[in-house]
């Protein structure tokens, strides 16, 4: 994950020993010599394989080692690079061929994907891969403006995104609630504007070079003219109103805007753009640009005389205002980038857009000659799930966009604004969603079943723990928390069927300050709750076609939660942090009773009583409901059974008797005489037969019965249903604002 543009499974496989080894030719540079000495340490930590070669060595050339790497040139770091590569594996060697050395990267972590195990020992699969990204752009944006992370988090997320192909970290550096990079030119800002919390100039460049060692851009963004305050508590001379200015400990509020009108906003910032495109060496500095309601400019009376008679508008100010700051960077070799807001008559056509509002921004960007990036549907704090983000695609088909507009969508970007999140809890925001994205911004657009993809998602979760994200482990810890010590086991069979309430539901209740302790049922609950996922899928499957091992399937779940629930109710008791989880409790119960009871009526092919069926309404509408900011994710499955216990029996619905047989899938160790496309070898590799063959075994997910995925056998035809409409908001509403709580 990200599925390969082109792949072909062959017989045979390349076991891994004692004696495996890398060479590398050509023109690689140094980038790539230190991500296979990377991979030599990563593979003996997976496998207990101690190999012979501990370190590469530039001069070796021995063209019989395991592992051949030969790239034609060395990476330049930059958007637009080559990035292809191809990998060749067979039962003696593998060979990995890149026109530069980036693609040298991707197709190094292609190669760590394929390693599996069986009772034999460790090896990878027969395997022809021939790979290039679909986007240039693909990125993840961390806000460390509002919750300050520190390097190792930026770090360990670098690992993670490097592992999913992901080739741009925007870094979010200024806002509200602080100052976040030291300037030397100006110390004052972090000195009064950060709280003592931010990175050094050195720290930067730690960071700057780790993101290079893996193939990724760094990108800073500084917002202006709004979103102000951490640089007017040193600078309250160019702010538009008089200070004085305090950091915000809240989020939302009112957005201070430096003074366009002020010839001294310009010089400083010049000074401050200069120290940074020095320390920077990507090709980009954002200047953010959003959310700046003019409040302040419309009743300042200098700064409307300023506009009289040539400035019409608040936004033709801000034009005005980010042309000037576009001349000053450009004059420093770099590029501007900016939220959607700045795209108005009289922007520079070299200025980056990027999309938080709509896809009609993005269109209309493109379609005028900018460079244009897509955010909008990929805000990762708002909690959807993987297969919301999944299906966002920059470029859906039907688009109506000429081939001229298309090659101005750079990609895409997933963001993590961190008003909700702190050091411990914020990988388990990124992770595994950001792969989810990465995955709809490299695959060709084909790739995108759903169900497909969750079986994969939930390997890669897996492997990005062993990189050291935190997504997993820490909601242990989080939880041992919450039960006081006791057993997490009930807890955790909760957790694994709830979400946090989604959107901006949790934040736009005010409560939260930048000392909220984060630490609740909350913040211990993801996004995907693995549990309901695949329940959901397995009553899809049997709506689909009705069997009896998908039945036992759904009925032992439904006895084990029921089981679990006098537990859960004493951990519950015990810890006063959880009380408010009670009515989830009672409602995962009551839903599987009621599944039980439809299954029932399905199984005597007779409709269920419309009294019963009545009743479930008051049920379900409780189960629906969230509490402790989290709802339960299991009651649109459940309410299916009941629907098609309605339905049993009736002539116009009859039901499949037998278990559907085949699968389009080519039988565990066939080969594949062509290499194939993967639009079309997605529904191809999508069952039990992938799984063995690519890598991906056959987990159990904590909380289900069975082990194997329903129709991971290739038996049934799995479909997700979208989201409840009334919680499902269109993602980065105007009126909502960017970060949902300003406006």
């Amino acid at each position: 994950m990200p599925w390969p543009a082109h792949i072909a499974l062959h017989n045979g496989r390349l076991p891994l020993t004692q004696q495996f080894d890398i060479d590398v030719t050509g023109q690689a540079g140094q980038r790539v010599y230190d991500a296979a000495d990377r991979l030599l340490q990563h593979l003996q930590r997976r496998t207990g394989i101690v190999f012979e070669q501990h370190v590469l060595a530039k001069d070796s050339n021995d063209p019989h080692a395991t592992l051949v790497i030969h790239v034609r040139r060395p990476a330049v770091l930059k958007i637009g690079e080559d990035e292809s590569y191809r990998l060749h594996v067979d039962s003696k060697h593998a060979v990995l061929t890149a026109t530069d050395g980036l693609g040298a990267l991707h197709g190094l972590q292609t190669f760590l994907q394929l390693v599996q195990s069986d009772p034999d020992g460790y090896y990878l699969p027969a395997v022809e891969v021939r790979d290039k990204p679909r986007f240039q752009w693909r990125g993840l944006m961390i806000d460390v403006a509002r919750h300050f992370e520190p390097v190792n988090v930026i770090e360990r997320n670098l690992r993670g995104m490097a592992a999913v192909k992901l080739n741009v970290l925007h870094l979010h550096l200024s806002d509200n609630q602080g100052f976040r990079i030291q300037s030397k030119v100006y110390p004052e800002l972090t000195a009064e504007g950060s709280r003592g919390q931010y990175f050094t100039q050195a720290q930067i460049k730690t960071i700057i070079q780790y993101a290079d060692d893996r193939g990724i851009i760094v990108v800073p963004e500084f917002d202006l003219p709004a979103h102000a305050v951490s640089w007017l508590v040193s600078h309250p001379e160019l702010a538009s109103a008089p200070g004085p200015y305090h950091l915000y400990t809240h989020f939302g509020g009112k957005n201070p805007a430096f003074d366009p009108s002020n010839p001294e906003t310009y010089r400083f910032l010049d000074g401050f753009f200069k120290e940074m495109a020095d320390l920077f060496p990507g090709h980009y500095i954002h200047v953010g640009g959003d959310e700046n309601s003019g409040q302040q400019w419309n009743n300042n009376p200098y700064i409307q005389a300023y506009m009289q008679p040539s400035i019409p508008s608040d936004e033709a100010l801000q034009t005005q205002f980010i042309q000037k700051l576009a001349r000053m960077i450009n004059a420093d070799g770099k590029q501007v980038i900016g939220w959607d807001e700045i795209l108005q008559p009289g922007l520079p056509k070299g200025a980056v857009i990027q999309s938080w509002r709509g896809k009609e921004s993005l269109y209309k960007a493109a379609r005028e000659g900018h460079p244009a990036i897509l955010s909008n549907g990929y805000y990762l704090d708002l909690l959807y799930s993987a297969a919301d983000y999944y299906q966002n695609d920059p470029i859906p088909a039907g688009a109506h966009l000429r081939s001229s507009a298309r090659k101005n969508i750079l990609g895409g970007e997933a963001e993590m604004w961190s008003e909700l999140v702190r050091p411990a809890t914020i990988d388990s925001r990124i992770w595994p969603n950001a792969a989810a994205v990465a995955e709809r911004l490299w695959s060709p657009p084909g790739v995108r079943d759903v169900p497909w993809m969750y079986r994969r998602l939930h390997v890669e979760n897996l492997r990005l723990e062993a990189l050291g994200l935190t997504q997993i482990r820490n909601q242990q810890v989080l939880l041992r928390q919450l039960a006081g010590g006791y057993d997490t086991g009930p807890l955790q069979m909760l957790v694994d069927v709830i979400s946090p309430v989604r959107g901006y539901q949790r934040g736009a209740s005010g409560n939260y300050t930048i000392y909220s302790p984060l630490s609740s049922i909350a913040d211990a609950a993801t996004g995907n709750p693995w549990a309901a996922i695949r329940f959901s899928e397995a009553v899809d499957a049997f709506n689909a076609h009705p069997d009896a091992a998908t039945e036992q399937e759904i009925r032992a779940q439904l006895d084990q939660w029921i089981a679990n629930g006098p537990a859960l109710e004493d951990v519950i008791h015990r810890a006063p942090t959880l009380h408010s989880i009670t009515p989830l409790a009672h409602s995962l119960v009551t839903l599987s009773k009621i599944g039980l009871q439809a299954l029932d009526y399905i199984d005597q092919s007779q409709p269920a009583p419309y009294a019963w069926v009545r009743q479930t309404t008051t049920d379900f509408l409780q189960a629906r409901e969230p509490a402790a900011e989290t709802k339960l994710r299991i009651v649109d499955a459940v309410e299916q059974l009941v629907v098609m216990s309605v339905k049993a029996g009736a002539s116009d619905a009859p039901r499949a008797k037998e278990k559907v047989s085949g699968s389009t899938a080519p039988r565990a160790g066939a080969v594949s005489a062509d290499l194939f496309d993967a639009e079309a070898g997605a529904e191809r590799f999508r069952g039990g037969s992938c799984n063995q063959r690519c890598g991906l075994a056959q987990v159990s997910v904590p909380g289900m019965a069975r082990e194997p995925w329903p129709g991971s056998s290739g038996d049934v035809a799995v479909q997700v249903r979208p989201a409840p409409g009334p919680e499902l908001q269109p993602f980065g509403k105007r009126h909502l604002g960017r970060d949902g709580l300003s406006q």
